[in-house]
C-alpha cells in the first residue's frame, strides 16, 4: 500500500508537477497527457496500484475539463462509445477476455498511433461514423482495465479536420471520463481499497485540475492547424513510450 507518508516530499513534489504538466498537455493537445502522467507516477507507485489510482485521478481531471468545454459535446459520438466501453470493461473485469500475450494490445495501439502520425496525405483520416464509436469504446474499455492510460487510443480517432479543437477535447474527455469511471467499481470488485489511498489521490487530482484549467485557457487561443500539429507530436511521444514498454517487457 502506498500512502503519503511513504513518499518523500521531493518525490511528491515531482509527482504533483508531473500531474500539472500532463494535464496541461492533454487540455492543449487533446492527447498523450494521460500516458505521460501514468509513466511519471509509475516511478513511485507500483503498477498493480497505479491503474486504479491513475483512473481515479483522471476521472476527476476529465470531469473538470468537460466543464470548461461542455457545450461542444457530441452525444451522437459519445453514447455508442458508452455502450461499447461498458461491455469491454465488464468483460475484462470478469475475466471473459483472455490474452496469450499481455503486450499484444499495446503493440496494436502503437501501430495505430504511428499510422495516425505518419500516414501519407493520400491515405484517409480515421473518420468513423458516429455509431462505430461503439467499437472504439469496446477496445477502450478492455484496454483501460489492462493498461491504465487510454488517451492515445482515443486520440487516434480524433485527428480529423471535421471536428474543431474544442470538439476534440470535449468529446475525448467525456469518453475518457466514462472509461475511468468504470474502473472504480471494477477495481473495487477486484479488491482494491480506494479509501486507503484517498490523500494521495486528492493531491494528485488537485494538481491535474490546475494543469487542466491553464491548458483550457491556452486552448482558446489556438488555431486548428496548430492544434492538430501539437496533437500529432503528443501522439508520437506516447507511441514511442508504448514501444519502449513493449520492448522492455
Amino acid at each position: 500500500m502506498v500512502e503519503l507518508g511513504d513518499i518523500s516530499n521531493l518525490t511528491l513534489a515531482l509527482l504533483l508537477a508531473a500531474c500539472i504538466v500532463s494535464a496541461f498537455i492533454s487540455a492543449v493537445t487533446g492527447g498523450a497527457g494521460g500516458v505521460l502522467m501514468f509513466a511519471a507516477l509509475n516511478t513511485a507507485i507500483p503498477l498493480r496500484m497505479l491503474v486504479p489510482i491513475h483512473g481515479a485521478v483522471q476521472l476527476i481531471n476529465n470531469l473538470a475539463r468537460i466543464y470548461y468545454v461542455r457545450e461542444f459535446i457530441r452525444w451522437d459520438l459519445c453514447v455508442p462509445f458508452f455502450v461499447g466501453c461498458t461491455l469491454g470493461a465488464a468483460a475484462m473485469t470478469l475475466g471473459l477476455a483472455s490474452l496469450s500475450w499481455q503486450q499484444l494490445p499495446m503493440a496494436l495501439l502503437a501501430l495505430l498511433i504511428f499510422y495516425t502520425v505518419f500516414k501519407p496525405k493520400k491515405l484517409p483520416e480515421i473518420r468513423l461514423a458516429a455509431r462505430n464509436y461503439f467499437w472504439v469504446g469496446l477496445a477502450t474499455g478492455t484496454l483501460g482495465i489492462l493498461a491504465g492510460a487510454v488517451d492515445p487510443l482515443l486520440a487516434a480517432f480524433f485527428v480529423r479536420k471535421d471536428l474543431s479543437p474544442k470538439e476534440v477535447v470535449a468529446n475525448k474527455s467525456v469518453m475518457q471520463a466514462w472509461c475511468h469511471a468504470l474502473k472504480i467499481p471494477a477495481f473495487i470488485f477486484l479488491g482494491f481499497a480506494f479509501s486507503d489511498h484517498l490523500g494521495l489521490i486528492l493531491l494528485l487530482t488537485l494538481a491535474a485540475v490546475i494543469g487542466t484549467r491553464v491548458g483550457v485557457a491556452l486552448l482558446n487561443k489556438l488555431d486548428s492547424d496548430l492544434f492538430f500539429k501539437l496533437m500529432r507530436v503528443a501522439l508520437l511521444i506516447a507511441g514511442v513510450r508504448i514501444v519502449y514498454q513493449v520492448v522492455a517487457a
